[in-house]
């Protein structure tokens, strides 16, 4: 599913990654999450990452499949806080 307000406030957030200001919305790679061959997965499953670590992300480099899954699914649940937190929160 495509969610156009979801991922523009994503692509607000810093990378969740390395903390760069600037940062795309990254879709998982996981099959769980809908991604197929040439099929983004669905909007809920992104995460903000800099350019740099978004492509370190979808190449594989920051782990193997398995452990960028898990380090996928962590980002998802501090990104999906960051989206609602209040001002007092700090992360």
């Amino acid at each position: 599913m495509r969610d156009s307000k979801r991922l523009a406030a994503v692509r607000l957030l810093p990378c969740v990654k390395c903390g760069h200001p600037y940062s795309q919305a990254a879709h998982s790679n996981s099959s769980g999450h809908g991604k197929g061959r040439g099929i983004k997965a669905d909007d809920a499953y992104t995460v903000p990452l800099c350019v740099g670590c978004h492509q370190r992300f979808d190449r594989f480099e920051l782990g193997t499949r398995t452990e960028s899954e898990a380090m996928f699914d962590r980002w998802l649940v501090k990104t999906n806080r960051m989206l609602v937190m209040e001002d007092k929160e700090v992360f």
